[in-house]
């Protein structure tokens, strides 16, 4: 344990985190990073832009950035301007009294660091198949942003897990783009919305497979099919998709949080004001743990400076 209080600590590097780090950093705050673990599925270091490949969508790249690097770059960045960034794993945190308590690597004894201030930007996980093949396949074929890479899968044939108001609003979004879109749905009915279901049986480049899960993903270096089974039959069939989108829904990252902040229903991160500030003093939030709603890197970036900032004036209001 350090007897030191940081002026601010910024949990979680994702584009939130990390834009965070370069306002507080530039603010003269002194901020620490601590940025996950490479192990860790839902505390990816970068955040989820480090299993992406190309992001086209990103302002100031016109040709284009893979996302590592793009991260790296919003790393390089931070540490320019004097933020300290730790490679390791929050296990516990104390937002009762302050200064704050910030466990890692345990959750006993004293807090490994203090802080007056902490930005939480944690993010979400996306809902995944729990196929083996996912991790090998992620950004080569396989995706869970429709928005972010539908521009790659033009005039292919693709495939849209779900069916929910996120799957059909996915599947229709992709229409622009793809040959056709078929929907793999494990019941006989759509869980969507009524008008998106009306929007997608009158859409002429959806179909549906019903009753039906996915099996098994092929492809080593790209996705080149996928294959499904029929739930009532058990019939198994292997589909040419070159495109293969998941969209059964999202996880933010919040466990270390429940029973200390205000939580949405749906367990994402409450923020008031049409700020970063959460219901603790002090404690703010930006990126995907906050925000169900537009989930992209450059928002999640324009909140990381708001979190910044609305610190930065808490600091000085509390006089730090």
């Amino acid at each position: 344990m350090t007897d030191d209080v940081r002026n601010v600590i910024v949990v979680g590097s994702g584009p939130a985190g990390l834009t965070a780090a370069i306002y507080t950093a530039r603010a003269s705050l002194d901020p620490l990073v601590i940025e996950g673990e490479p192990s860790s599925t839902s505390d990816q270091p970068g955040g989820q832009l480090m299993l992406t490949t190309e992001v086209e969508n990103f302002p100031g790249f016109p040709e284009g950035i893979m996302g590592p690097e793009l991260m790296q770059s919003f790393r390089d960045q931070a540490e320019r301007f004097g933020a300290e960034i730790v490679t390791a794993k929050v296990t516990r945190l104390d937002l009762k009294t302050s200064p704050f308590g910030v466990w890692v690597g345990g959750t006993d004894g004293e807090p490994t660091h203090r802080a007056r201030s902490i930005i939480i930007a944690t993010g979400a996980s996306s809902l995944m198949l729990g196929l083996e093949a996912e991790r090998r396949l992620i950004g080569h074929g396989l995706s869970t942003c429709a928005t972010c890479d539908g521009f790659f899968f033009r005039d292919q044939d693709i495939c849209v897990v779900g069916g929910g108001d996120s799957a059909i609003e996915e599947a229709l979004f992709l229409t622009r783009f793809a040959s056709s879109v078929t929907v793999i749905h494990r019941r006989d009915t759509l869980r969507a919305s009524k008008i998106m279901q009306e929007r997608a049986f009158a859409n002429p480049k959806l179909s549906f497979l019903w009753n039906t899960v996915v099996d098994d993903l092929i492809g080593e270096e790209q996705l080149e099919g996928v294959v499904t089974r029929d739930v009532e039959s058990g019939e198994v069939t292997t589909h040419p998709f070159t495109g293969a989108f998941v969209a059964i829904g999202h996880r933010p990252n919040t466990d270390l949080f429940v029973g200390q902040l205000s939580l949405k229903d749906n367990g994402y991160l409450r923020t008031f004001d049409d700020r970063s500030h959460t219901s603790v003093d002090g404690v703010f939030a930006c990126g995907d743990v906050q925000d169900d709603w537009y989930r992209q890197a450059i928002t999640a970036a324009g909140s990381g400076c708001m979190a910044a900032i609305d610190a930065e004036r808490w600091l000085e209001r509390m006089g730090h």
